[in-house]
């Protein structure tokens, strides 16, 4: 599947204020795009995680910090993810 890329200009003065580095801004900037199309119900959450660079494990377990429930998945969506696992 062809991947795309996604460019933000941002300058540093958004590093400083946030105390973060340009690796750690751009990883949470990744997750928090990829946590809001999945809290939206745009993508799966399996999805998500390949967006953010995250196991799904790993996605799932970081939603509590922004008051996500990782429970947002419809039918379709459930039995997509039964199929999957096969």
């Amino acid at each position: 599947m062809k991947e795309n890329v996604l460019t933000i200009k941002y300058s540093d003065d958004v590093l400083l204020s946030l105390k973060e580095t340009r690796e750690e801004f751009e990883d949470e900037a990744r997750y928090l795009l990829a946590l809001k199309l999945y809290e939206l119900g745009k993508i799966s959450s399996g999805k998500a995680a390949k967006m953010a660079g995250l196991s799904r494990v790993e996605f799932l377990m970081r939603l509590k910090k922004y008051k996500v429930s990782p429970f947002q998945m419809d039918l379709e969506e459930i039995l997509e993810e039964a199929r999957s696992d096969r």
